[in-house]
């Protein structure tokens, strides 16, 4: 007969347990089983990373840190070998990358207007995953991150003071501006989010239609065969997650470097490595919280606030700026986005130029395809009950009408302040870096303190909601095949947590260093780089869509109602 006090007793150190194992955790996170304890921790017999796929997880993880000590110890050599084979890649495959991504932007409209469209992802009647709003919020927030916010008001000034030469442009003129503006529309609106729902919606069906893995190798294997499962599966999605964690962390570090130039300036902080580890700590803090909520309550939240936080700021700073020069100049540009648009798209034309080309255009290409092919995953899962229609309405022409917007506003607020005598954006960004643009825009609006608050509050919002949904995805596919299955039971898997977890850990860990102490161009660069095998995996996913849309097209539409599974052949 046990006593209540040894009851007690096992209770005590059965917590106490708990508690260990949860600090080696932090510590070893592959050495934690899993399981059930009294206190509610798994403790089954098996390791907690038993159920990663090896190749996946280690391969990108060990390739990051190798670049960071790198990066530590010989910096010079790293990057020199980087801009050696970023040179190489621009020199011979920048045609490839145009003529890609407008590829990707037609495929787009032929699966709009083809019988394609009317296809349900997960069958006739299957139960979407999210409402309307939230599926476009989530959606929005995980592909913007924090490029938009960081660039709208920074790059039209670059390309105001410095357009390609030979375009026959002069800097500071209207044609310059009215250049700029064209400029933002074609590298932040329909290409790039083409560049997502290409990938994003060959997921989606080959995942719940065809009832293959949670892995590229399921829609490639429609163009490649059989060799792409089993071990080759492994590799291609090693190579696109490296891609992508790189990117993450060169986006966290362009972020970070944002988020404390507005801290230093409103709280007079000296900006340096104190600062910034301070927000790097405080990203991952909140990123382990959503984390460890999932879909339906951290992502889904988040997305929701950061959404109608980018209406009102982006409706603010409309009403209470020049907004006839906005909206004159927007629909200039727009104008001049669309009659260009299939020449630029395609570096033709005699004011190509082959060298801003590859500084700009390519480079946004490149830095979108990163994060495409494991971005995709996540789109694809969170899509299920809505119509290939509804999925290129909500994942590629939404958001680009809204970046258009957000363009317009912002850009055309940035190009007006850098208007007026002393060209005040332009000097702000001599002196402290490009991140200086929106905060010396702001500051000529009322309530510029207040603003300037709201705006990195913002930018620390979104990012960590992108990073959310992209490591969620990542968690997913570095399980193996039984443990991601379901998608809707990926988020609660003890061992999603924990990858989720790790990498936030380490990609924070990676930006910080690099900002910090030896500058972020090497990480940046890997980024680009990675946006090669990206683009290779996104073209093949490409074809796949188109396969899927005629050769297979039956077989999506052979679905029972609502299960995701084939009809039974008569």
């Amino acid at each position: 007969m046990i006593t209540n006090a040894q009851r007690n007793d096992c209770v005590n150190v059965c917590n106490r347990v708990v508690q260990v194992r949860t600090i080696a955790a932090l510590l070893y996170p592959a050495m934690m089983p899993v399981g059930s304890t009294c206190a509610g921790l798994a403790i089954r017999g098996s390791f907690l990373f038993r159920d990663i796929r090896p190749v996946v997880f280690w391969a990108p993880m060990i390739i990051l840190v190798s670049t960071v000590v790198a990066s530590l110890t010989n910096l010079e050599a790293l990057l020199g070998g980087a801009t050696a084979l970023n040179s190489w890649i621009l020199a011979n495959f920048s045609a490839l990358f145009s003529w890609g991504s407008f590829a990707f932007v037609v495929t787009c409209v032929w699966a709009f207007f083809s019988p394609l469209g009317r296809v349900t992802i997960g069958g006739v009647g299957a139960k979407p995953l999210l409402t309307k709003w939230s599926w476009f919020s989530v959606t929005l927030c995980t592909t913007i991150a924090i490029g938009i916010l960081f660039w709208a008001t920074a790059e039209p000034i670059f390309h105001k003071h410095a357009p390609p030469a030979i375009a026959g442009l002069q800097p500071d003129t209207r044609d310059a501006v009215e250049f700029a503006m064209s400029t933002l529309y074609m590298h932040w609106s329909f290409t790039p989010y083409a560049i997502y729902t290409v990938p994003g919606l060959t997921f989606a069906l080959v995942y719940y239609n065809l009832d293959r893995p949670y892995s590229l190798s399921g829609p490639l294997s429609l163009v490649l065969g059989k060799w792409v499962q089993g071990f080759g599966s492994q590799i291609i999605d090693a190579v696109a997650l490296f891609a992508l964690i790189a990117g993450i962390a060169a986006t966290l570090g362009v972020g970070t470097m944002s988020v404390s130039g507005g801290v230093a300036r409103l709280s007079g902080l000296e900006p340096g490595p104190l600062l910034q580890g301070t927000i790097m700590i405080t990203i991952v803090c909140a990123f382990m919280v959503s984390s460890a909520t999932g879909l339906q309550r951290g992502i889904r939240l988040l997305s929701d606030i950061n959404t109608k936080f980018f209406f009102l700021l982006c409706a603010f700073v409309f009403v209470a700026g020049p907004t006839r020069f906005m909206l004159g100049l927007g629909w200039d540009g727009l104008v001049q986005y669309v009659s260009t648009f299939l020449p630029r798209s395609l570096g033709l034309g005699a004011g190509h130029d082959e060298v801003w080309s590859q500084a700009w255009t390519v480079f946004y290409w490149a830095n979108w395809l990163a994060w495409a092919p494991i971005t995709a995953l996540f789109l694809g899962r969170i899509a299920k009950g809505y119509t290939v229609r509804a999925f290129i309405m909500v994942n590629m022409v939404v958001p680009s009408l809204f970046a258009i917007v957000w363009m317009t506003v912002f850009g055309g607020a940035s190009l007006f302040i850098d208007g007026l005598p002393g060209d005040p954006v332009m000097t702000a960004m001599d002196a402290t870096g490009p991140e200086a643009a929106i905060y010396e825009v702001l500051s000529h609006y009322p309530i510029s303190t207040l603003l300037m608050a709201a705006f990195v509050l913002l930018s620390l919002v979104s990012y960590i909601t992108a990073a959310d949904s992209n490591t969620e995805a990542i968690a997913g596919v570095c399980l193996k095949t039984g443990d991601h299955g379901n998608a809707e039971g990926v988020d609660d898997a003890p061992s999603s947590v924990w990858i989720k977890l790790v990498l936030g850990i380490l990609i924070a860990a990676s930006a910080w260093v690099m900002t910090a102490f030896s500058g972020i161009d090497g990480v940046r660069m890997m980024s680009n780089l990675g946006g090669f095998p990206a683009l290779m995996i996104v073209l093949l996913l490409n074809v796949a869509l188109i396969l899927l849309g005629t050769k297979h097209l039956a077989a999506l539409k052979a679905m029972s109602p609502g299960t995701g599974e084939k009809k039974p052949t008569p």
